[in-house]
């Protein structure tokens, strides 16, 4: 079976530019003692704006890893496909992530349900997981309720993963389950017999991505109560390594983390978990290569200052549209934007400073960069202007992606630092 090694982590590049410094970043985690597994992820919605094809992600990533040496494995994953949609990726990746999110609360058949019932009465009574000091009590209601909630989520997730594995054949990619996306956090217990399900589909998952307490916006800090979410994170850590045993799922099967980009105030406990557990984990980073191009472009002055700002000056004005697809990922407050006038007025130095995610700047704005975050549609429309802009300053982009991929997730998250 292909397997995903124990630490890795999702890079999205929405342009395409940035294999080669993305790597860089990899490469210097791996001169620290520490191999992360680049994985290359890009969604239908992202391909769509920009008129990419994810082939397009694999010649990047190949090329990249040409380019650079990089020494170890890679993946190109098919980020957040359904069956509407997976025909498009198959060809190209070699990961999967099976987003199932909008079938959880789906009722199943009335068949299914009691299967699946019968098949867990076993564990009706105290339940003991190691690693978790509270008792569960499982009862048959309770196996009912996480069946009409979950079973019909992970059978469609079933019915993905048999349909690539019918074009691509069994053991040739990564797969992960995603119920991220979801409008309520999944409990340890429903965790646990979510595993259940996906072992009895079938499904080799190698990560699962649930949803966590508190709020995980594209490209800032977590929002929420930091306490609870280590606490929810050890306990998802434990369910999984008592689950592998019972269910005879894959040894790597470990957690992954969805819009984990720039949580800084949750690396010290993931980093401390994971170490604590010899646990491994998966953290995607969205679209932050593509705020570090804006940067870059805004640091270099002349025609890329020009660019980051007419980029800003269109997301102002195209609000409502730019964020819609992302509503339920960000949480701007329109009053605590600049006006687009007074961006013009500003030195390359301000705009990095404001978009840059270093929270001891008084400069930096979180409502800004997550209108930036969402507005790679604006710079798609630029056509050439934009692309041949990441290549005339290609220097100055390159260091931003690196230092920021490297400082500040690699190394706090994986490296301990």
């Amino acid at each position: 079976m292909l397997t995903l090694g124990k630490y890795s982590m999702g890079i999205g590049d929405r342009f395409g530019h940035e294999g080669p410094a993305q790597l860089a970043a990899f490469l210097k985690a791996k001169g620290a003692g520490i191999e992360v597994h680049p994985v290359w992820n890009k969604s239908n919605r992202e391909h769509t704006l920009i008129g990419t094809e994810p082939g397009d992600t694999r010649a990047e990533a190949d090329s990249a890893v040409r380019d650079t040496g990089w020494p170890g494995s890679y993946f190109v994953d098919a980020d957040h496909i359904n069956l509407s949609n997976v025909d498009r990726f198959i060809a190209a990746s070699d990961f999967f992530t099976l987003d199932v999110a909008d079938y959880i609360g789906e009722a199943p058949a009335d068949e299914e349900l009691a299967a699946f019932v019968r098949a867990q009465e076993k564990y009706v009574g105290p339940l003991v997981i190691p690693g978790i000091d509270a008792v569960i009590d499982v009862t048959p209601a309770l196996l009912d309720s996480i069946g009409r909630t979950f079973l019909k989520a992970v059978k469609e997730a079933g019915t993905i993963y048999r349909h690539i594995a019918a074009q691509k054949g069994a053991g040739t990619f990564v797969t992960e389950v995603s119920m991220d996306e979801s409008m309520e956090p999944q409990t340890p217990v429903q965790m646990f017999f979510i595993l259940a399900m996906i072992a009895a589909e079938g499904i080799p998952a190698q990560t699962i991505a649930p949803k966590f307490t508190g709020r995980f916006n594209k490209g800032v800090d977590y929002v929420g109560d930091v306490a609870q979410f280590a606490r929810e994170f050890e306990e998802d850590l434990a369910v999984i390594a008592f689950a592998i045993g019972e269910f005879g799922l894959p040894e790597n099967l470990k957690l992954s983390v969805h819009s984990g980009s720039d949580k800084f105030s949750l690396y010290g406990p993931i980093h401390r978990a994971i170490t604590r557990h010899n646990a491994g984990l998966h953290l995607k980073t969205a679209g932050t290569t593509w705020l570090e191009e804006v940067i870059g472009l805004a640091m270099a002055g002349g025609e890329g200052l020009a660019i980051a700002k007419d980029v800003y000056r269109a997301a102002y004005d195209r609000f409502a549209e730019l964020s819609a697809p992302y509503a339920t990922v960000i949480d701007i407050d329109h009053d605590k934007l600049p006006t687009p006038d007074t961006v013009e007025g500003w030195s390359g130095e301000m705009f990095a400073d404001t978009l840059r995610h270093d929270r001891r700047n008084p400069r930096f704005n979180l409502h800004f960069r997550q209108l930036v975050h969402v507005a790679f549609k604006v710079a798609a429309e630029m056509g050439n202007r934009y692309t041949d802009a990441l290549d005339t300053y290609r220097e100055i982009i390159s260091e931003q992606v690196t230092t920021n991929i490297y400082e500040r997730h690699l190394k706090p998250v994986f490296v301990g630092v």
